[in-house]
C-alpha cells in the first residue's frame, strides 16, 4: 500500500496565491471590477469578492475547498471574502518563511523538505491555539478601546434623523460598505435606502408588549450561546436577514436609483382569478396549505361503485365533492374573506367557485413568503378546511395588483397595530446580473451590521469589557492596531517563547492588508502607521484616532480604503474595519492548519 502523500507546501501556496492575484484586482482604493463572460455570451462586471470567487471555474480541489470556506465565512459575516484570501496567503508565506529558518528541523527529519513541512504544521497548530484562546481577549482589551461603540438605538436614529451624529456614522458605515461592493457612484444612495429600511422595521416606541406577534422584534433580550444577551437591533437585523428573500423584489431594466421602499409585502405571484377591486376594508384573507379539492383516488387505487343495495354511482361522489366545496366557500363568504392565499395549485372547480363568491385566489405562493405573511398578520394557516376559525382570518389594510416591469404581483398591507412599519424593498438594476449583485450587497450589509452588534470579549473576566457595535476608522487601522497589540503581548515576560513567536508571525502577516490598501500610495500607509503607533503610545488621546484629518484625508471620497467587513467612524465616506470580531482571523488559521495537514 503506497504511503500517504501530503499536499506539498509549494502547491498549497501557489493555489492560494493564484486566488489572491484575482482578488487583488478589486482590492484597495484603486481596485476595479472584473469582467466575466458566460457561455451564453452575457457579460457581467463584478466587484464583490465572493461573487468573483464563485464565478471562477476551478479544477483544483484545494482551490474549490478554499472558495467554499470563503463562501461560508462571507455568508455568516456579510463580508470578509477579499481579506480572507489575502490574509490566508500572507499567513502561509509568513509560516513557510519561518519554517525554512528552523535550525532544529534538519536534525530530526531525513530531508530538509520534511523538516520544513513539520515546522510549518507545528507553527500553524500553535497559531490556531493562540487565536482560539487568547485573540478574543486581546482584541477586546487592546484594540476596541480605540474604536467607537455605537449604541443599539443608532440603527433607528440613523434613518429617523439625518442630522443625528450617531445616525450619520451608521449611514457613512453603510455607504463605505457599498463603495467596496458597487463602486462610488451609488454607495450613498444604497446606504440611505438600507437605513430607511431599518427604521421601518424598528419599533415605533419602547412600550410595545413582549407578547406582540412580531416575536423577532420583542424588547425582551435574547440569550446567545455564550450567555450574553443580544439587543433589539441584533434581533431585528437577524429577522431581516432570515426573511430577506421574501422582503425584496428584484426589478431589471431600471437604474439603481429607482430602487425604493414600499409599504407592506409584495407576494411574487399573480391573481389566479379575476381581481375584484371592490374589497371591503379591512380586507380579510386566509392561507391554505393544501388543495381544497383533494384527490379522492391516487395512482393504483380502485373505487367500487354500484354494488349492493346501497351502492352509489360516480355522480353521487361528484355531487358530494361539489357540495363540500360550496360549503367551504359559503363559510368563507360568511366570514367576509375576500383573499385566499394557497401554497399549492388549486383545481379549476375551486377557482370557479372562488370567482362566483368574489374571492381572489393567489396560488403556488412561495413558502418563505407565506411564512412572512403569517408572521406579520399574526394568524395561522388552515390545514383542515373543516375547521376554519376566526384565528385563521387575517385583516389587511389593502390588497391590490402591482405591475413591476413585465411581472404582475400581489401587494398587501398590514395595520399599524403590530408595532412596526412593515415594508418591502424593490431593488433595481439595468441587467439581471447587476440587479442580483445589488440585492446581494443589501443582504450582506444587513449581515455586516448584525455581526457588528455581536458582543465581544465574552471570555474576559471583566464584564465591562464586553461591548457591541465597536467600529474602527478606515485605512487598515484595525490591522495596525492589532499588529501593535500582538507585538506588545509577545514581548511580555508572562508569555512563553512559542507564544512570542506566534505573536510575531501574526503581526507580520497582518501588515499585508494595509500595505495592499495603500499599494498605490505607500506614503499614506506610512502616515497612518505612524499616527496609529503614536496614539498607541499615548492611549489617553485615542479619541483623535477616529477623526484625525490626515487619516481622513488619506481615505477621503472615492479613494476610500476597501478592507472587507468594514465599519466607518469618519465624517467623509471611507471604508473601515469592524475590529470587534476575532472570528475573522481564526477561520483563516483553521483553514491553513487543514491545508498543511493534507
Amino acid at each position: 500500500m503506497p504511503p500517504f502523500q501530503r499536499l506539498h507546501q509549494k502547491h498549497v501556496l501557489q493555489t492560494v496565491c493564484a486566488l489572491e492575484a484575482v482578488i487583488l484586482r478589486t482590492f484597495g482604493p484603486e481596485g476595479g471590477q472584473v469582467l466575466f463572460i458566460r457561455d451564453n455570451g452575457h457579460s457581467m462586471l463584478i466587484r464583490s469578492g465572493t461573487r468573483i470567487l464563485t464565478a471562477l471555474r476551478l479544477d483544483h480541489p484545494l482551490a474549490r475547498m478554499m472558495v467554499e470556506c470563503v463562501w461560508k465565512h462571507s455568508g455568516k459575516t456579510g463580508d470578509g471574502s477579499k481579506s480572507f484570501i489575502l490574509l490566508v496567503a500572507s499567513l502561509l508565506r509568513t509560516i513557510y518563511t519561518a519554517a525554512s529558518k528552523d535550525p532544529n528541523g534538519s536534525h530530526v527529519y531525513n530531508s530538509r523538505a520534511a523538516a520544513e513541512s513539520a515546522a510549518a504544521r507545528r507553527l500553524a497548530d500553535q497559531m490556531l491555539a493562540f487565536a482560539l484562546e487568547k485573540l478574543d481577549d486581546l482584541i477586546a482589551l487592546s484594540v476596541t478601546s480605540y474604536g467607537l461603540n455605537l449604541s443599539a438605538e443608532v440603527l433607528t436614529a440613523s434613518a429617523q434623523s439625518s442630522s443625528n451624529s450617531d445616525g450619520a456614522q451608521v449611514e457613512t458605515l453603510l455607504a463605505s460598505f457599498f463603495r467596496t461592493r458597487l463602486g462610488c457612484a451609488h454607495c450613498d444612495f444604497m446606504g440611505e435606502l438600507v437605513c430607511k429600511m431599518l427604521r421601518h422595521w424598528s419599533r415605533k416606541n419602547d412600550e410595545c408588549s413582549p407578547s406582540d406577534k412580531m416575536g423577532s422584534f420583542q424588547r425582551s433580550s435574547v440569550v446567545n450561546s455564550n450567555g450574553s444577551k443580544s439587543n433589539t437591533s441584533s434581533s431585528s437585523l437577524q429577522f431581516l436577514n432570515d426573511n430577506f428573500h421574501a422582503l425584496h423584489t428584484p426589478l431589471s431594466g431600471f437604474p439603481v436609483t429607482c430602487s425604493r421602499l414600499i409599504e407592506g409585502q409584495i407576494i411574487h405571484r399573480d391573481f389566479a382569478t379575476h381581481y375584484h377591486g371592490n374589497h371591503q376594508h379591512p380586507v380579510k384573507a386566509v392561507v391554505f396549505t393544501m388543495s381544497l379539492q383533494p384527490k379522492w383516488l391516487n395512482a393504483g387505487d380502485m373505487l367500487e361503485i354500484g354494488r349492493g343495495p346501497y351502492g352509489k354511482s360516480i355522480m353521487h361522489f361528484s355531487a358530494w365533492a361539489e357540495s363540500s366545496l360550496e360549503h367551504i366557500f359559503a363559510t368563507l363568504k360568511t366570514l367576509g374573506v375576500s383573499l385566499l392565499l394557497s401554497a399549492v395549485k388549486q383545481s379549476e372547480a375551486v377557482l370557479t367557485l372562488a370567482t362566483q363568491a368574489e374571492i381572489c385566489v393567489v396560488e403556488c405562493v412561495n413558502e418563505d413568503e407565506l411564512a412572512l405573511f403569517l408572521h406579520l398578520s399574526g394568524v395561522t394557516a388552515i390545514s383542515d378546511y373543516r375547521g376554519i376559525r376566526s384565528g385563521h382570518i387575517a385583516s389587511l389594510t389593502f390588497c391590490r395588483p402591482m405591475l413591476l416591469g413585465a411581472h404582475r404581483y400581489v401587494h398587501v398591507g398590514f395595520p399599524d397595530s403590530i408595532g412596526t412599519q412593515p415594508c418591502s424593498v424593490i431593488i433595481c438594476g439595468l441587467g439581471e446580473g447587476q440587479t442580483d449583485q445589488y440585492a446581494g450587497a443589501v443582504q450582506d450589509a444587513i449581515r455586516m451590521l448584525r455581526t457588528t452588534w455581536e458582543p465581544l470579549g465574552a471570555s474576559v473576566k471583566d464584564p465591562s469589557s464586553i461591548s457591541t457595535g465597536c467600529v474602527i476608522s478606515a485605512g487598515g487601522t484595525f490591522e495596525l492596531l492589532l499588529h501593535h497589540a500582538l507585538l506588545q503581548h509577545g514581548r511580555s515576560q508572562a508569555v512563553s517563547k512559542d507564544v512570542a513567536v506566534v505573536c510575531q508571525l501574526l503581526a507580520d502577516a497582518l501588515l499585508h492588508l494595509p500595505r495592499r490598501i495603500h499599494s498605490h500610495k505607500p506614503r499614506d500607509f506610512l502616515q497612518i502607521q505612524s499616527r496609529v503607533w503614536n496614539i498607541c503610545r499615548n492611549p489617553f488621546q485615542s479619541d483623535g484616532l477616529l477623526f484625525e484629518p490626515e487619516i481622513s484625508q488619506a481615505n477621503r471620497g472615492e479613494k476610500s480604503s476597501q478592507v472587507d467587513n468594514k465599519s466607518v467612524c469618519q465624517k467623509p465616506p471611507s471604508s473601515g474595519h469592524c475590529a470587534a470580531h476575532p472570528h475573522q482571523i481564526a477561520p483563516k488559521i483553521t483553514k491553513i492548519q487543514q491545508f498543511l495537514r493534507g
